[in-house]
């Protein structure tokens, strides 16, 4: 029994330093055309925020896989850094799948009343309170080399699972929302946004749960069942890493040769937008 817990720590633990790898290259060029080469609108903001938890994320898993492999222990570290750089990610992905889907539902009064710079304040908001909705809880529960104390850290980690557990329902619902309406009740062409918006809320429910339920019953599942941390850290990995797939699965042609700015272009700018949609705003604007 023991040699096979060895082998599965020693599979998922390398799947998980190639997943880190091959995400870490993938967000990279997003930032690199998104934030260089491709006109930024208001959601497209939300992604390049987002490419950036997610390589922030990736790195800190690589980091420590490769501290773990090394020294055949986990970093002491490793959980709520890790859960700080997926909450930040979290947030973003919920309030770009929110403010895709108000948009497909009421376009005129969202682009009407949507105020200037609201993707960048959203954005800034969810950095600034993911820092206290994971540290508070980790300090108090002894994750950061500090004493437990009981009673604040159950009040602390409640308060932190029902944040979490917030963001991936707006991320779900808001994706479910998006696709009844426009496969059932919009006669307009799908929005831009669409496919990603639907992709990333799959890639969450299948990829990005897990790794939030660790940190909802981490006491519980370390005892039950201790493979749960590195499958469930490896499917996250995959969850950060698959998004500059969709976004080449949304943005090419097929059939079609083009350079990977042109798919990315495609994919993540903003023009103006078929059926009433938001048009992209000036930078400026953002």
């Amino acid at each position: 029994m023991s040699g096979l817990w060895s082998t599965f720590t020693s599979v998922t633990l390398y799947l998980t330093l190639a997943a880190s790898l091959g995400g870490l290259v993938g967000n990279g060029l997003v930032l690199w055309h998104l934030g260089l080469h491709i006109r930024k609108g208001p959601f497209s903001v939300y992604l390049l925020h987002l490419a950036g938890a997610d390589l922030l994320f990736l790195g800190c898993q690589l980091g420590f896989s490769a501290v773990q492999a090394a020294r055949s222990a986990p970093a002491a570290l490793h959980l709520p850094v890790a859960v700080l750089c997926f909450s930040a990610g979290l947030w973003l992905l919920a309030a770009f799948s929110a403010e895709r889907c108000l948009s497909a539902l009421l376009p005129a009064c969202h682009q009407r009343c949507r105020p200037r710079h609201t993707s960048a304040l959203v954005c800034g908001l969810g950095w600034a309170l993911t820092l206290p909705a994971v540290l508070l809880p980790a300090h108090a529960c002894g994750l950061l080399g500090s004493s437990t104390r009981l009673l604040t850290c159950l009040r602390y980690h409640a308060a932190s699972v029902a944040w979490l557990l917030s963001l991936s329902c707006v991320t779900c619902v808001a994706g479910l929302v998006l696709f009844v309406w426009v496969t059932c009740c919009s006669q307009r062409p799908r929005p831009q946004f669409y496919g990603i918006a639907l992709g990333a809320a799959l890639l969450l429910l299948v990829c990005g749960l897990p790794f939030v339920l660790y940190w909802s019953l981490r006491l519980l599942l370390d005892l039950l069942l201790p493979p749960f941390l590195p499958l469930a850290t490896l499917l996250a990995c995959v969850h950060c890493s698959a998004k500059p797939l969709l976004y080449f699965a949304v943005g090419r042609q097929p059939g079609r040769r083009e350079p990977l700015r042109a798919v990315f272009q495609r994919a993540l700018g903003e023009g103006a937008l078929p059926g009433g949609g938001v048009p992209a705003l000036p930078m400026g604007a953002v």
